[in-house]
């Protein structure tokens, strides 16, 4: 019999304290995780109207983004994966 595995967007995470601001501190599998910042992103209207694959940070999402003002949709995926273990 094979043996289940759970693949990597199903495994649970506990997210960093700053993104835990956001999604809560439960452990939470990255697909889950990915959902609930993209929920802030939009009840906060954090998309840039005239570019939607950009993301504007606010002082909740700064740390998370490394700081930075402005990240791509894209480029949000990898500065999530630092706040999660």
């Amino acid at each position: 019999m094979a043996k289940a595995t759970t693949n990597a967007l199903q495994k649970p995470l506990t997210p960093s304290a700053e993104l835990a601001q956001i999604v809560g501190a439960g452990q939470l599998s990255r697909g889950e995780t990915v959902s609930r910042v993209w929920d802030y992103i939009k009840t906060n209207r954090l998309q840039n109207p005239q570019n939607k694959r950009e993301i504007v940070a606010d002082a909740k999402l700064k740390p998370i983004f490394g700081g930075k003002d402005r990240v791509s949709m894209f480029e949000m995926s990898k500065h999530l994966s630092g706040h999660l273990k």
